[in-house]
């Protein structure tokens, strides 16, 4: 099952690093779902640091903020604590959630083909109904951006 603006959110369990999360946890809260390439790489670091700084303003409207990628648990629990993020990054190791999401694209890295991550965010409602998506997003604002969007559920 693949993600639509206005379908809910693909069923999926999975682990963070503070422990178990499901898509059973969407409901009853606006959600944030962000899914970057790696962590510890600078734009990733950019981006997650982008939430943190602006994580107060998420949760004084009810909203929550999640990152997933296909680092493992370990080191979402490193790149967590080196940043001091607080909230919670889904590990994807087997791509399942990327691939319902549709965010893995052929990238070229150094000359060669390679399959990654495309920066991409979703926005769900209290209803875990997928409300809006960015794709290719770019760094710089986006976070801004995706609040403002946030906000306008409220």
């Amino acid at each position: 099952m693949s993600v639509e603006i206005g379908k809910k959110v693909p069923t999926f369990q999975a682990q963070t690093q503070f422990g178990d999360i499901s898509s059973n946890d969407f409901k009853g809260k606006i959600t944030v779902l962000y899914f970057y390439p790696k962590d510890n790489t600078p734009g990733c670091t950019t981006e997650a640091q982008d939430f943190r700084d602006h994580l107060e303003a998420f949760k004084k409207l009810n909203i929550q903020v999640i990152g997933i990628s296909k680092d493992t648990v370990k080191t979402h629990a490193n790149f967590d604590q080196k940043h001091q993020l607080n909230f919670p990054l889904i590990a994807d190791p087997e791509k399942e959630i990327c691939q319902m999401f549709s965010v893995m694209k052929e990238k070229n890295m150094y000359g060669k083909k390679v399959w990654g991550i495309e920066r991409s965010t979703f926005l769900f409602n209290h209803d875990a109904v997928l409300v809006k998506e960015w794709r290719g997003v770019k760094v710089p604002g986006h976070v801004q951006e995706v609040l403002q969007a946030a906000q306008e559920l409220i």
